[in-house]
């Protein structure tokens, strides 16, 4: 009416659809059947796999063949067998972070850090944790810097009959590597990598929140509980994204009908669930002398009448930072390749988070070639 108010001629209708429009109408339920159709199949599958789930055994993960060359306590160290007929003269050591299993490292075919090592020609070893015993309580970064490190690398070199090793470590296998490789800068490691890193702990906040000397009396729970508990560890970590247990489950139940996305959920979901307790004294002196007193980044720390200095790591040095990382935030990874003494050292920061850096079909694509380049003309 507005229109034929201004003009003064009488709004033109619109053509008539040909075949009067039916045709169209048709073609929209039809879609709108299929959705449907969709809709009751994926529910019913739902169904079924949600009953086929509460039976179901562990998913099947870390089936990279491998040798256990040694085990001490909470300490093993494995072996991968060789995938190609040569391989480069440097082998790896591989340390993983002492609260998580390192099948994230090794998924399943094609998912596998591990496997694109050696599938690129490198030797590689690796330190997993098993969960500390009660006698195992006094464990503290003295022992896994200046002991279990320093022997696991005799052992490759034994092994492998080489002298020089690359020594790369993921998030606190990092830290406790860096540690090793400032307090042995004469020492056999020929590069240091590291996966997400912290140095500066001044960064990591919600954490620092948690551990407060106001809210949280370390001595007295350390005291107390001797080995600390794989739930009270896992509960840290939940804390920094309180939601995200439950916007998994809810994402499992839409996708239930995938049985490539379910078996992908359930990998993940098994390292998650196996989070493993810690050794007191690791515990209080990671809490009190790193995230209290930022000792690392300080250069105060001493670890076996030690002074900590990153300044003596010489060593070519490759970094790797996560963008989106909500447990080591970029800024308490970075300091670590401006603190260290090297001259061939580099930073990478990748999109991604704390896992998807280093585990899935991402890191597939960005940081496995990366790493691999880098290594190839410093393994030779």
């Amino acid at each position: 009416m507005a229109t034929q108010a201004a003009t003064g001629t009488p709004a033109k209708s619109k053509p008539p659809q040909a075949g009067g429009g039916k045709p169209a109408a048709k073609e929209t339920d039809l879609e709108l059947a299929a959705r449907l159709r969709l809709e009751v199949e994926r529910a019913v599958q739902r169904g079924l796999k949600g009953i086929e789930l509460l039976g179901a055994p562990p998913a099947a993960v870390g089936g990279t063949a491998k040798t256990v060359l040694h085990r001490r306590g909470t300490l093993e160290l494995v072996h991968y067998h060789a995938r190609v007929d040569e391989v480069y003269r440097v082998p790896i050591l591989l340390v993983m972070a002492p609260t998580n299993k390192a099948f994230i490292l090794d998924l399943t075919p094609g998912q596998s850090l591990v496997e694109f090592l050696l599938d690129s020609g490198y030797d590689l070893y690796l330190i997993d944790w098993n969960p500390p015993t009660d006698a195992e309580r006094d464990i503290g970064l003295e022992t896994y810097t200046q002991d279990f490190i320093p022997d696991c690398i005799r052992r490759v070199q034994e092994d492998s009959g080489e002298t020089d090793v690359t020594l790369i470590g993921y998030c606190a296998g990092g830290m406790l590597s860096t540690i090793y490789q400032a307090t042995h800068p004469e020492g056999p490691v020929k590069n240091l990598v590291c996966f997400t890193t912290p140095i500066d702990y001044s960064h990591m906040e919600l954490f620092r929140k948690m551990s407060s000397e106001e809210g949280f009396d370390l001595d007295r729970f350390v005291d107390r509980v001797g080995v600390v508990p794989a739930e009270f560890v896992a509960a840290g970590f939940d804390a920094l994204r309180p939601a995200s247990r439950v916007a998994g489950q809810i994402r499992l139940w839409d996708n239930l009908w995938n049985d490539e996305y379910v078996n992908a959920f359930r990998r993940m979901d098994r390292w998650g669930n196996e989070t493993l307790p810690l050794p007191g004294r690791y515990f209080r002196e990671t809490t009190q002398n790193l995230l209290r007193d930022n000792m690392l980044y300080k250069g105060t720390l001493k670890v076996g009448g030690k002074k900590v200095q990153l300044s003596n790591i010489t060593v070519p040095l490759l970094h790797f930072v996560a963008q989106y990382d909500h447990i080591v935030p970029p800024p308490a990874a970075q300091p670590l390749v401006q603190l260290v003494g090297s001259a061939d050292k580099e930073e990478v920061t990748l999109p991604g988070g704390h896992v998807s850096l280093a585990a899935g079909p991402n890191a597939s694509k960005r940081m496995w070639p990366k790493l691999v380049s880098w290594l190839e003309g410093r393994s030779v």
